[in-house]
């Protein structure tokens, strides 16, 4: 009897796929694949600018590009794992900047070897993130309330510490800047910031997909009740959450620090909206519970893509501006469509 009905179900669902629209068969493969959408949006980008400007397919302009993606590639995989379990950080860029800050100041003022420098503003960002996520799962505020509040308590930091003063590279011991050095392959001048975005996104991409740890994550997103009925720790895993996010902020201090050739309490303005927009456009639902950090690395190329290209149009700041805002919006848009699915 049980196999007759597996077998009628089977082909009851058979037929309901074969009954699709070509649209209810895009949403279907989205569902489960988010980050193809992304994928496709980075490739019409690709033409368009190349169409426009034929230059923008150099190695030289190809180099520049991924130089430049690499922080907001770096911020975007610890805002992926907030968003991951419903939550949302726009504490990301205070975070950063206090600690390139306090890596620069100890480093020069202090007279600390780069090492130990590196080594305590990374301390500190992770530290920050527990902050975020004790106030989270411990006071059981909206993340959105708390990290609204510390990115003006982080930001306010920064200025006081640094006295709002910039450093420049060559006050800076040759560790904090290694991370702007570059290397070449072929005509591609790359830097080992890239090298390091890369390892994180290989190394928190295998977190989530091969361990309990990254299983526990999407199951808090997906419902936190009843991921912790079923035994899941769900305030254990979001206080980790958010401190693993904070401890990569402190990396993407180092590489910042490497890219700007230079630590300023005023680097990186709109790192927030970057790096939330990287995330939506790459497929991660802001309701939690799905996306991957593919998508995530192909939406850092989208926004960086799209800053890039226009400029090289020579499209104003705030043109490019509204061009993301309408991204934001759009990816938004398409990830509710892609979530009333009917499976």
């Amino acid at each position: 009897m049980t196999t007759t009905t597996t077998t009628g179900s089977a082909a009851a669902a058979e037929f309901a796929r074969r009954q699709q629209s070509p649209l209810q068969k895009v949403q279907h493969q989205l569902h489960g694949r988010p980050w193809l959408s992304p994928l496709f949006l980075l490739l019409v980008a690709f033409v368009a600018f190349f169409i426009a400007t034929p230059t923008f397919l150099t190695p030289n302009s190809m180099g520049i590009l991924l130089q430049q993606s690499a922080v907001v590639a770096a911020l975007a995989v610890g805002q992926t794992l907030v968003i991951l379990t419903a939550g949302i950080d726009l504490s990301v860029g205070a975070v950063m900047v206090l600690s390139m800050m306090v890596m620069a100041t100890l480093s020069k003022d202090g007279g600390m070897p780069g090492l130990l420098g590196l080594l305590i503003g990374v301390a500190l960002a992770t530290a920050a993130g527990l902050l975020n996520g004790a106030l989270v799962t411990r006071i059981n505020l909206p993340p959105f309330i708390v990290t609204l509040g510390t990115l003006s308590i982080f930001t306010a930091i920064a200025l006081l510490y640094s006295g709002g003063e910039s450093i420049q590279a060559d006050h800076l011991p040759r560790l904090l800047n290694f991370l702007g050095e570059g290397f070449a392959i072929g005509d591609f001048r790359l830097t080992w910031g890239i090298v390091v975005v890369v390892l994180i996104y290989l190394v928190v991409g295998f977190v989530l997909s091969q361990t309990a740890w990254g299983r526990y994550v999407y199951a808090v997103g997906d419902d936190a009740e009843s991921a912790r009925l079923s035994g899941v720790p769900s305030k254990r895993i979001l206080l980790a959450v958010y401190t693993v996010a904070g401890l990569i902020y402190g990396i993407a201090a180092w590489i910042l620090i490497g890219r700007a050739g230079a630590a300023t309490p005023n680097a990186a303005p709109d790192a927030n909206l970057a790096s939330i927009t990287a995330v939506v456009i790459g497929g991660t639902s802001l309701f939690g519970g799905r996306g991957r950090l593919i998508g995530t690395l192909i939406g850092a190329l989208i926004v960086q893509t799209l800053q890039f290209g226009l400029s090289q149009m020579g499209v104003d700041q705030q043109w490019r501006v509204l061009a993301t805002g309408i991204l934001v919006i759009v990816a938004v848009a398409v990830d509710q469509w892609i979530r009333r699915v009917k499976v």
